[in-house]
């Protein structure tokens, strides 16, 4: 579980380190690797068993993908859940 987290953690610092002038699907994507990766990190560091771990970064996926931000002019797109998105201004 050690080497799934480590390379998880890696995966989600490579993305993020191309974040600048992203689509909003680009946005989803990095999203999601970044919740799906806070979502198995916080499982593992509590110890909980696989199928917990399992759903904590699918969770994390999913919440993930909700949001894309602009950080150019603080909008953020998201999801009604049917494939569209509103913007609204990010907090």
């Amino acid at each position: 579980m050690k080497n799934l987290t480590s390379t998880l953690i890696c995966a989600a610092i490579l993305a993020l380190s191309a974040c600048e002038n992203m689509t909003t699907d680009q946005q989803m994507v990095v999203g999601g690797l970044t919740g799906a990766t806070l979502g198995v990190i916080t499982a593992d560091a509590l110890n909980a068993d696989r199928n917990w771990v399992l759903i904590a970064g699918l969770a994390g996926a999913a919440l993930g993908t909700i949001v894309a931000r602009n950080n150019a002019t603080n909008q953020c797109a998201v999801s009604n859940g049917d494939g569209t998105y509103r913007l609204v201004r990010c907090r």
